[in-house]
């Protein structure tokens, strides 16, 4: 009589063996891709880091070989938020976002505080300082702040006066796509280079107006940008996440140490 090989058992046991032999190959494949994916995402931080610190043209994509060469005219500092001044990284390859969820290495912002809705802020954070090439003297500072549905990661790259917004953009967000996404847009993004942060006083005026600036108002042409059609809350998340940071909270006690040779 014929074997008959067509058993639930067999059939479950092929299936278990299939199921076994696919899970080691795409953990193989993940493990030996890892390594990759990291530097991909390190390389492509760094070509937002150029973008938004206005050392490449709006829209122009560089090869790695181009990207590697201009971040060697930026130098990666630590900066301390009890100090104001410039420390070591807490951890090998530290990562500022990790950190901030981690109790260890940041700490929760009273709700009197949390214009931007962060909930808690890192102890360090990364910054950069262009030290070479036509724009030297610019730092650019992490920023982030909650808009209508996300939480918005960029940067703000400040003249070597610390006071001129060189570039302002995000690398990271789910805002709406042709509303609050137009946080993206070149020309949106554009309207801050030259925009400044404080008035005389030292506060912090920059910000995204509801509607267009009037140029003609001198306080308005100088420290603010139109708002986002249709996207109230997405502009106001970025007006307070600008207030925060650039605060007495964030980099404020920072930039003026650093101003005054002392950071």
């Amino acid at each position: 009589m014929a074997n008959n090989n067509d058993t639930i058992g067999k059939t479950i046991t092929v299936a278990l063996l299939l199921c076994i032999v696919c899970s080691v190959i795409v953990s193989s494949a993940a493990i030996l891709l890892k390594p990759s994916q990291i530097a991909n995402k390190a390389l492509d931080m760094q070509r937002n880091i150029l973008s938004i610190g206005g050392l490449t043209a709006p829209g122009e994509s560089l090869g790695k070989s181009k990207v590697e060469e201009m971040f060697g005219q930026i130098e990666t500092k630590y900066v301390d938020f009890k100090t104001g001044k410039f420390t070591e990284a807490p951890l090998p390859n530290y990562d500022q976002n990790k950190a901030t969820k981690d109790p260890i290495y940041s700490e929760k912002i009273p709700a009197s505080d949390d214009i931007a809705s962060l909930k808690r802020k890192p102890n360090v954070a990364t910054i950069y300082k262009v030290v070479g090439g036509e724009h030297a003297g610019r730092i650019i500072l992490p920023v982030s702040g909650y808009g209508l549905w996300s939480t918005l990661y960029g940067f703000v790259a400040l003249e070597s006066d610390l006071n001129t917004i060189a570039g302002l953009g995000f690398y990271a967000h789910a805002e709406t796509p042709g509303l609050g996404g137009e946080v993206d847009n070149p020309r949106w993004k554009q309207m801050w280079v030259g925009k400044t942060i404080y008035d005389a006083q030292g506060t912090v005026v920059a910000k995204v107006k509801k509607g267009p600036i009037n140029p003609v108002v001198e306080a308005e042409k100088l420290h603010q940008v139109d708002g986002l059609s249709g996207a109230t809350l997405t502009s106001n998340g970025v007006s307070n996440l600008v207030k925060f940071w650039m605060g007495e909270n964030g980099f404020a006690p920072f930039l003026k140490n650093y101003k005054a040779g002392e950071a």
